[in-house]
């Protein structure tokens, strides 16, 4: 009998690299399980999630074909802590009850690592008991801001208000049980520390 899938979880802050780490761990023969796309998914005109926003936020949140306004609930959110708590509340629950559902179909399929992206696991707390290990790519934050303002073209300021909006770097390192620091890393070099730490779980 085939040995048991390793649950992976990997976080980060925005800017620090955690998608191309992912993308590392797919190369060596993980299967990702990406929660922002469910998100998307789940918000997409008939998701899941749509009707639920639509009973807590109104229909002037949704785009002309019915799935989410991400820019105007992005808006919504910034300006309104409660209805980030909100939106919270509906979004967690069915990315984590999906995120499961392609877990287990990934396991039966025979993959040995279950790559979990949660961008927001140190703000969820039942994340952590569904997996084995936590994986956070860290950086500081000037590297952070740096990244996300060339690639996104924002100001500083916004770029601060997303990093401030998420939970701290010191809250993601503690929930981690192993670290990968990419500040200032080539590719090359993040492609071995990669390689290293799946042989380390078996990979």
């Amino acid at each position: 009998m085939p040995a048991p899938a390793l649950r992976l979880a990997i976080t980060g802050g925005i800017g620090s690299g955690k998608s191309t780490v992912a993308r590392l761990f797919v190369n060596l023969g993980a299967i990702l399980v990406d929660a922002d796309a469910l998100s998307h998914e789940l918000t997409a005109p008939g998701g899941a999630a749509i009707a639920p926003i639509i009973e807590q936020f109104g229909a002037s949140v949704l785009t002309q074909d019915g799935a989410l306004d991400r820019s105007a609930m992005r808006t919504r959110v910034f300006a309104d802590p409660q209805a980030r708590r909100t939106l919270e509340h509906i979004m967690h629950p069915l990315v984590g009850q999906l995120a499961s559902e392609r877990g287990r179909d990934a396991e039966r399929a025979g993959f040995g690592c279950v790559l979990y992206d949660i961008p927001l696991l140190a703000e969820s707390s039942g994340w952590r008991r569904r997996v084995d290990r936590v994986l956070v790519v860290d950086c500081d934050p000037d590297t952070q801001i740096e990244r996300v303002m060339n690639r996104s073209q924002l100001s500083r300021t916004a770029v601060e208000a997303i990093i401030a909006a998420q939970a701290t770097r010191e809250r993601r390192l503690h929930c981690a049980d192993c670290v990968i620091d990419n500040t200032h890393v080539s590719l090359e070099t993040l492609a071995f520390e990669v390689k290293h730490l799946a042989s380390c779980f078996g990979l």
